[in-house]
């Protein structure tokens, strides 16, 4: 493995975690492979059920068991694991109960899902007790089975609930194998290894939301990691000519005569319509370009590590998830 500058020197869990609709699985997704890049082994999981991974990665639906899905740039493996509750909590029965058999027999009456449904707490502690028990994990030869682990998290506002999990089961169970569990995890998740990651987009309610879900994590004192600003539009336009459009002096006859002179419009009306919604374009663009820049200030407040993330113009396929990797790495963020 090639030794690399990181700002999460030691940190063996990444917690991901963002509103919806900014990207959140997509990051999750690069950060593994930009963590496992130079022959490193890395583990994604999912929790919610949604089968994010399975789609990122253009493939079917994973079964509750950890496999390869990626190779990493410069060698090294992607795992992937989807948690299923229920599936997790046969292993806990089996593990500290002896009674795999008989919890098959549970699920089957719908047990299970009373049991995870009505102490939600409790469901919490076994994804992420699945999770944290891969972080643990090692080998015959005595070394970790995975470099990292990624963890596609709940969004921002469930975030420090699902993590906190001894708080949560307090009322559950003050002493025995559930308490004892949970003290395990909480171990792992409120150590120096654990870094939970914030996934936002330059918009008011996504930056709110996140400052507000750090302030919560802080609150719980949950390790805060890094802020990753996804979906980063560059502006095409000197700071002069938006700082012109956004006080409204953006003068369209520039452009008119501009296309006139290119021969891009036949005559000067038609200039002057084209013109007039370039012109429309710019003021807007302009525009955005001043919310944005309210916003990177708002999240420097955060006093974390940003990480800035280009829009890419053809999605997220593949080739995009590596390109997001490159940067990441690129970044210090890996």
């Amino acid at each position: 493995m090639t030794a690399r500058d990181t700002d999460w020197d030691g940190v063996r869990l990444h917690v991901v975690t963002g509103k919806g609709g900014t990207g959140k699985t997509t990051v999750a997704a690069s950060l593994a492979l930009a963590l496992a890049s130079g022959g490193r082994k890395v583990l994604l999981v999912e929790v919610e059920g949604r089968q994010g991974i399975a789609q990122i990665f253009d493939l079917p639906p994973l079964p509750y068991e950890e496999r390869k899905i990626a190779v990493a740039p410069g060698g090294g493996d992607v795992y992937a694991l989807a948690i299923d509750p229920e599936e997790a909590m046969l292993e806990y029965l089996e593990m500290f109960y002896g009674m795999r058999r008989a919890g098959r027999t549970l699920a089957k009456m719908g047990i299970v899902d009373f049991a995870t449904t009505v102490a939600p707490g409790f469901r919490d502690v076994l994804v992420t007790g699945k999770t944290t028990e891969a972080v643990r994990r090692r080998g015959k030869n005595g070394r970790r089975v995975y470099d990292a682990v990624v963890l596609d998290a709940p969004p921002t506002g469930r975030v420090s609930r699902f993590l906190n999990v001894t708080q949560e089961v307090a009322g559950l169970a003050r002493v025995g194998p559930i308490k004892n569990h949970s003290d395990l995890v909480s171990g792992v998740v409120k150590s120096p290894e654990t870094a939970v990651h914030f996934v936002t987009v330059l918009e008011e309610m996504p930056v709110q939301e996140t400052l507000d879900g750090i302030a919560e994590l802080r609150s719980a004192g949950l390790p805060a990691g890094g802020i990753f600003i996804n979906m980063v539009r560059e502006s095409l336009l000197p700071q002069a000519t938006l700082d012109s459009a956004v006080k409204g002096g953006f003068d369209a006859g520039e452009i008119a005569l501009g296309l006139k002179a290119a021969g891009l419009a036949d005559g000067a009306g038609d200039a002057s319509a084209v013109a007039d919604a370039l012109a429309a374009e710019v003021v807007e663009h302009a525009r955005r370009t001043e919310l944005e820049k309210t916003e990177r200030a708002a999240l420097m407040t955060a006093a974390l590590p940003r990480y800035e993330l280009p829009l890419l113009a053809d999605g997220v396929d593949l080739t995009g998830l590596y390109e997001l990797a490159e940067t990441i790495g690129a970044k210090g963020a890996a």
